[in-house]
Order: C-alpha cells, then sequence, then structure tokens
C-alpha cells in the first residue's frame, strides 16, 4: 500500500508535534514537511509536493482560508483538509469554497482524524458531523424522512445552484467551472444538498428538481 504523506500547518509548535506524532504512528502515513503559518505551508507544498496538506486557519503571515485557496489553485491534485477549533458556518463555508476538500475540529478523536486523513487522500470529503450540522439552516441536523419541497429543504443558494446544473447534465467539473469553486467543494454542496432532499444519486437529484423547481431563475454564471 502507498503511503500517505501529509504536510501539517499550524501556528502552534505543540500541536504541529502531537498531530506528528500521531500521523507516524498510523500505518501507511508519515509526515513530509510542517509549517508554522499559511505562507510557509504553501511554499513547503509546492517543494515537497504532498498527498496532502492538513491546514490550520487561524495562521499569522497568511491564514488558512487564503492559504487553502492558493494551494488548490497552484497544486489542485493536492487534497487540503482542514484542522481547526472553529465550526461556526461562515469559516466553514469559506474553507470549502476556498477549495478545502473536508473540515475537521481539532477535538476530534484522534482515530477519526486518522481515518479523515485516508478519506481525504482517496479523494473523498470528510466533514466533522458537528460542522455537517452547522451547514445547516438554523443547525437542524436532520432531514424529514420524505422527500421535502424546495422550501422545506431551506437549501443554500449555491446548493440550489448546483442542483440545477446537475438537472441540466452537467458533471462536476463543468459546474465548479459555471460557479467559480473547485470540484471538490461541489462534491461537498451537492453531497449536503442530496441529504436534504432524500435523494442519493443524480438521476433522483435530477427529477426533483424538475419536479419542485421548473421556474426557478438560472444559476448565476462566473466568466
Amino acid at each position: 500500500m502507498s503511503v500517505i504523506r501529509v504536510l501539517l500547518a499550524d501556528d502552534h509548535a505543540v500541536v504541529r508535534a502531537g498531530l506528528a506524532s500521531l500521523l507516524e504512528h498510523a500505518e501507511g502515513i508519515e509526515v513530509a514537511g510542517q509549517a508554522p503559518d499559511g505562507e510557509t505551508a504553501v511554499r513547503l507544498a509546492l517543494e515537497l509536493r504532498p498527498d496532502l496538506v492538513l491546514m490550520d486557519l487561524s495562521m499569522p503571515v497568511l491564514d488558512g482560508i487564503e492559504a487553502t485557496r492558493r494551494l488548490t489553485r497552484e497544486l489542485p491534485g493536492i487534497p487540503v483538509l482542514v484542522l481547526t477549533s472553529f465550526g461556526d458556518r461562515e469559516r466553514v463555508n469559506d474553507a470549502l469554497d476556498a477549495g478545502a476538500t473536508g473540515y475537521l475540529l481539532k477535538d476530534a478523536d484522534p482515530r477519526d482524524l486518522v481515518a479523515a486523513v485516508r478519506s481525504a487522500a482517496r479523494g473523498e470529503a470528510p466533514l466533522d458531523p458537528r460542522v455537517a450540522r452547522a451547514l445547516l439552516p438554523g443547525g437542524r441536523p436532520v432531514l424529514p424522512p420524505e422527500p421535502p419541497d424546495a422550501e422545506a429543504a431551506q437549501l443554500s443558494p449555491r446548493e440550489l445552484q448546483a442542483l440545477r446544473l446537475v438537472a441540466r447534465g452537467m458533471a462536476n467539473k463543468q459546474i465548479g467551472r459555471a460557479l467559480g469553486i473547485t470540484e471538490r467543494t461541489v462534491k461537498v454542496h451537492l453531497g449536503n444538498a442530496y441529504r436534504r432532499i432524500g435523494v442519493n444519486d443524480r438521476t433522483s437529484a435530477a427529477l426533483w428538481v424538475k419536479e419542485h423547481l421548473p421556474d426557478g431563475p438560472p444559476p448565476e454564471h462566473r466568466t
């Protein structure tokens, strides 16, 4: 099995040491480098080409949001997994819109962190359950048992845009280009939308859009 090389970015040396120890003791994971700020994280990622960057958000010189944005622009093949103390909706959305693959909180169980690193390295989008709840309007963590209508689903504007483009037959990469976000962020938004409207695949989502959103305005496209 190939080794997952992880770059750690956190401004607290004690936190970096703890994370390094945890990951180095996990099978199939090694720490490729450590950065005390976002600017160093970007520079080291360009030099070391790790398989994944574990990114704090609150850092000096360059914060984690901007560092994530730069990394996903310059090294789009390297996933960025956020690990932070902040779980508010605005911060989460900013990180995902910047291109983060997933989002974890620092008090997560160490086993969950290791599992998330492996998941993100496989191209998945791990989210702390508390973060997923924060993304829901009003913090509501569960969906009605039956597929809700558009008003009951309380989809965010970005989720509505993504769903409408799914109904038009567009792939995730095309949706990302149309909305000016990364393909990984599209997957996160669609995953959240699917859970809210009670579907499991693109075909069902497209049918839901045609039934519940037949006359809505087209999504905004970025040139």
